[in-house]
């Protein structure tokens, strides 16, 4: 799942963002509103951690906007504990609410929580053009054809096809499949994006599904979806 953080604390933003990388979570910060605004119309992400004192334009003022065009789930965040505060911001359409400081496993929880409350039954199944994931059964199929994957293929793809369009360094696939019965280094990255492709039938030279950038990592194609 994505999530951006809009928060003008930039030592919290790298910290949350290493942090929610350890729980399978790919996020973008950044540290002004108009700059979230941007982000959030031109690639949404699943989810919103907002917080509300931030520069020229507010949270709440964002959280407004946010919900004239989108009910994506937002969890806001403030250094002030005031209770009018966290009825302002749930009555504009916050889902949740956490005061600084706060423990960043406590986030992660409210984000899982969050999004469990808001997934519709279909979200289980992740679709790109004719491959399907489904996450409940644990069974990819190509072309209605299941397509038999180790436990830590499934999980790459699955981190893959939740991050399409963008670039996963092989660090960062790493460090999000932390706990996998694997060897952390680069070369066993590229091991196992091999394997997946054998298995999904997907030439490297001319990608489908998992493209490689030079010099930097993987990314799952948008094109996939055609």
């Amino acid at each position: 799942m994505r999530i951006l953080i809009i928060d003008d604390d930039e030592r919290l933003n790298a910290l949350l963002t290493e942090y929610l990388a350890r729980f399978g979570f790919a996020v973008r910060a950044c540290a002004h509103p108009h700059e979230g605004l941007r982000l959030l119309k031109a690639d949404p992400p699943d989810l919103v951690v907002l917080d509300i004192m931030l520069p020229d334009v507010d949270g709440l003022t964002v959280c407004r906007k946010v919900r004239e065009y989108s009910r994506i789930p937002i969890v806001m965040l403030t250094a002030r504990g005031d209770v009018a505060d966290r009825i302002v911001g749930l009555e504009l359409g916050a889902d949740d609410y956490l005061s600084k400081p706060f423990e960043p496993r406590e986030l992660v929880a409210r984000i899982q929580a969050v999004l469990r409350r808001g997934a519709p039954a279909d979200q289980e199944v992740e679709r790109a053009g004719a491959l399907e994931m489904n996450r409940t059964t644990r069974v990819v199929s190509l072309h209605g054809r299941t397509i038999p994957l180790t436990t830590t293929e499934f999980e790459l793809l699955g981190l893959l096809m939740r991050s399409r369009g963008r670039v996963l360094s092989r660090e960062r696939i790493i460090e999000a499949m932390r706990g996998f019965d694997w060897e952390s280094y680069d070369r066993s990255v590229d091991v196992l994006v091999s394997r997946v492709r054998q298995k999904l039938g997907d030439d490297a030279r001319q990608a489908t599904f998992i493209r490689t950038v030079r010099g930097v990592g993987y990314s799952f194609s948008r094109d996939a979806d055609e």
